[in-house]
């Protein structure tokens, strides 16, 4: 169960300005809350998903890639062999 002391000290966590006369409601609507999910954790879950872990990642083929040629043909300024770019500093 969660009490005003507790909103409270979420609500500095959080660091959002909740006045005092706010720190009833947001207990009650917290408690609301953690009921509903106690409520959730009764329910059979006969039809839910299949939750196991499966790798959902492809296979990691190689695939023909460009030539350094091709990948610098675009390129705005290259210098021995790789794309040259403008200097940062």
């Amino acid at each position: 169960m969660i009490t005003e002391s507790d909103i409270e000290h979420i609500a500095e966590l959080a660091d959002i300005g909740i006045s005092r006369d706010e720190v009833p409601e947001f207990t009650r609507q917290f408690n609301a809350i953690i009921e509903y999910f106690e409520v959730l954790d009764t329910v059979e879950g006969e039809n839910a998903p299949d939750t196991r872990v499966v790798n959902v990642f492809r296979d990691d083929e190689p695939d023909p890639c460009l030539s350094q040629e091709e990948a610098l043909a675009n390129a705005g300024s290259t210098e021995n062999g790789f794309i040259k770019a403008p200097r940062v500093m």
